[in-house]
Parts: C-alpha cells; sequence; structure tokens
C-alpha cells in the first residue's frame, strides 16, 4: 500500500471510530472499539497511531463532541496574539508563513475571466481531495469524504465560472505533496486567494491561528474592525475556497459549538482532533 493509499485508508478507519465513538458509552475502551469497526485490538491502534501519532485511547478524547469547548478553554487564541504564539519557537505550532496574494478586486469582479485553473484529485490525510492552482498558487481545496466528487468539482467550479479550467494533477502535486506534510514544508506551497476584499480580510486572519488553536467568529470580526460583523465573518470563513490550508475549521462559536464547515462537520472535527493530537505527539 502507497503513502497516499494509506493516508485514505487511515482516514476512512478513523471517520468510521468517529461514528463508533459518539454511539458508545464515554469510557468505551480499545477492545470494544476495535471490534465495533470489525478490526483487531493491535490492528486498530497500529492504524490509528500512524496516521496521527498517539494511541487510540488518547485520540479519543480529540474526537469527543465536547473537543470544541475544550479547545476553546485551553488553546483559545487571540488573532493579536496569534503571531507572536506562532513565532514563539515551537515547530509544531502553525508555520504557515507560507507565501501568499489575493486578487484584486477588478480582477475578481470578472469572475474568473482570463484566468486558467488547473486541478485535480488527490490523497490526503482526509480523505479525496480536489485541489485547484493558478500560475500563482492553489486557489482551491475541497474534501469528499462527506460530499461525492461531482458535487465538490461544481462547487468550486462555480466560484470562478468564466475561468478556463485544465485537469493537470502533474502540475499541482509538488505543492500538494508540500501542504499535506508528504515532501517539504509548507514554506513551498504558495497560495493565491481569490475573493472579495471583505472575505480577503477574513481569511488573512484565519492563515494567523496556530495549528492545533482555535478562535471564535466574534474574536475574527474584532481583529478586522467589524465587531458587529459576526454573522457575515461566519459567511465568508464558509466560503473560504482553501480548506485546510486556509483554517477555517479552527473558527468556533463562542458557546463551543463547532459551527458550520462547508464540507461537512465530520471532517472539521477530524481535522482538529488530528492537529490537536499531533501538538502534543
Amino acid at each position: 500500500m502507497s503513502t497516499s493509499d494509506d493516508q485514505g485508508y487511515h482516514f476512512h478507519v478513523m471517520r468510521r471510530a468517529l461514528d463508533a465513538i459518539d454511539g458508545a458509552e464515554p469510557n468505551i475502551t480499545l477492545e470494544a472499539l476495535a471490534r465495533d469497526m470489525n478490526m483487531s485490538p493491535a490492528h486498530f491502534q497500529r492504524v490509528f497511531s500512524r496516521w496521527v501519532g498517539v494511541s487510540p485511547k488518547r485520540y479519543q478524547q480529540y474526537l469527543t463532541l465536547g473537543h470544541a469547548k475544550a479547545l476553546l478553554q485551553d488553546r483559545f487564541t487571540t488573532l493579536s496574539a496569534a503571531h507572536s504564539v506562532g513565532l514563539s519557537g515551537s515547530g509544531r505550532l502553525h508555520d504557515l508563513f507560507v507565501r501568499w496574494e489575493a486578487m484584486s478586486p477588478g480582477d475578481y469582479a470578472k469572475q474568473g475571466a482570463g484566468l486558467t485553473i488547473y486541478w485535480g484529485w488527490f490523497d490526503s490525510p482526509f480523505g479525496p481531495a480536489l485541489v485547484m492552482g493558478t500560475e500563482k498558487g492553489i486557489c482551491g481545496i475541497g474534501f469528499a469524504s462527506e460530499v461525492d466528487e461531482a458535487h465538490a468539482m461544481e462547487d468550486l467550479v462555480g466560484r470562478w465560472p468564466k475561468a478556463d479550467f485544465v485537469e493537470d494533477p502533474m502540475r499541482l502535486r509538488p505543492w500538494v505533496l508540500a501542504a499535506f506534510g508528504q515532501s517539504g514544508d509548507l514554506t513551498e506551497t504558495p497560495l493565491y486567494l481569490i475573493g472579495a476584499p471583505f472575505q480577503i480580510k477574513v481569511w488573512e486572519a484565519l492563515l494567523a491561528i496556530p495549528s492545533g488553536h482555535v478562535t471564535t467568529y466574534s474574536e475574527i470580526a474584532q481583529h478586522i474592525g467589524h465587531p458587529k460583523a459576526v454573522r457575515a465573518v461566519g459567511t465568508a470563513v464558509g466560503r473560504n475556497p482553501i480548506s485546510y490550508l486556509i483554517p477555517c475549521h479552527r473558527a468556533l462559536r463562542k458557546s463551543g459549538g463547532l459551527g458550520g464547515y462547508h464540507w461537512g462537520l465530520p471532517v472539521k472535527r477530524c481535522l482538529l482532533a488530528w492537529e490537536a493530537a499531533r501538538l502534543e505527539a
């Protein structure tokens, strides 16, 4: 089994485990959890430990529905402090000081006219990923573990309806491998933000949240100078086209609720769990 096949398999197992944990008693044992998924305890432990770097028992803590509230209590990050946190010297924090630039408002208004966008499907730690990019960098990532591939394609293509779309995964492959930690590092993955000015302000704020940490929609609204625009911020977060790399999954409701996630709440939970567990691995 190749590395990319491993990733897809591990995510599939983890996604099944999430459902099993949700339907089980709080103190479900490793043996019971493995049995629910028709796996031996040893194999289940090996798969989980290989995927995230911690044991299933430890990982179970991060998959629970209450994990978002725990994150807000223990790893809440204000945007004003995020930059210093990210530069604290810990290599486990968000090192996304990736190169990025935004399309000009005038070009955005053209709905992609004159723009060539390359696309391809890739295996990722979070299931099948549709990746799109221009000559300047990745402009779209969508996950198809909770939606079908046709829907994911229609969704991203619909954001820039006048662009020319060309299937060319090999052109994108080096960026994608770096993005998902399979080679190089994130600094080798340039991003090209295609959105309205308000959306780009919100996405820029998301880029400052360290891996394994979270913030709230209201904190983002405050940070970008629109404290009363919490709903508009939530909409802009939901319209983020570059999932995972622009970490919209790290934005939560003030109450500790997960909020929405464009590619399915199970994927958001898995992203948060994966990052929190790797931070402590």
